[in-house]
């Protein structure tokens, strides 16, 4: 502990950017576009492929969902990171000219949305048979019961694994170096590696990690709480199809 010099973030780097923590701060800046970035595309498709799991009389539409979960979910996200960067652009020449952001998000976001999908699905299966019967009652369209029945109900029962997710996609997204983006953990491999203060490096990353996690966990408690609905209990078991 007493051998560790902080005061190595002040020294230049000697690039672009003038001192080593105004460095560390880009690198977050990278891995918060990336977290964010595939957050996005992983609410989006664990959403539609979490719906259409639940489908009444679609069985192929379900099987196509399960079939998305179970890829996804059972590759490592590394190769996947590597798939999307070595490979697809050679099965697709169209997707060569994408930058390594892009395809990065998308290997994290569809990832993700595997997960998503399988806890949305969880969500509305255990909601009530009678919310859906409900929404039947009165006339709505499938599209239409979805929209203003279960999906309300099923996302707030599901903040809680949303939560998690949403840490963990900040987390996984320090695959990234391994494509080379500027994110956290290639600052630290690379600035360790030229002040030999890796300790350090480390260290500031692993804090920076830490405060991004907590604080995603407090605004999803804060959504949690500003969206419950007062005595509503999930009537687990009962199904949602």
């Amino acid at each position: 502990m007493g051998n560790w010099d902080w005061q190595v973030f002040l020294e230049d780097p000697g690039g672009k950017i003038p001192t080593y923590w105004q460095w560390l701060v880009s690198a977050w800046g990278w891995t918060l576009a990336v977290s964010l970035s595939a957050l996005v595309v992983a609410l989006v498709l664990g959403s539609v492929i979490g719906v259409i799991r639940t489908l009444p009389d679609n069985p192929w539409l379900v099987r196509l969902g399960n079939a998305w979960v179970e890829l996804f979910r059972n590759v490592p996200l590394l190769v996947q990171i590597f798939l999307w960067y070595h490979v697809i652009p050679k099965m697709f020449p169209v997707m060569a000219s994408l930058p390594p952001f892009i395809l990065v998000v998308f290997a994290l976001g569809f990832f993700t949305s595997s997960r998503i999908a399988e806890q949305l699905r969880s969500g509305i299966q255990a909601l009530p048979k009678g919310q859906r019967y409900a929404g039947m009652a009165m006339g709505f369209t499938t599209p239409q019961y979805y929209r203003y029945v279960i999906l309300p109900m099923a996302y707030r029962i599901i903040i809680p694994p949303l939560t998690s997710e949403s840490m963990n996609i900040f987390k996984n997204s320090s695959v990234a170096f391994a494509v080379s983006i500027p994110e956290m953990i290639q600052f630290a491999m690379q600035a360790g590696e030229e002040t030999s203060r890796v300790t350090e490096m480390y260290a500031a990353v692993t804090v920076l990690y830490i405060i991004s996690a907590m604080v995603i966990n407090r605004i999803m408690a804060w959504v949690e709480k500003r969206v419950r609905v007062p005595g509503f209990v999930v009537a687990g078991g009962t199904g949602g199809h």
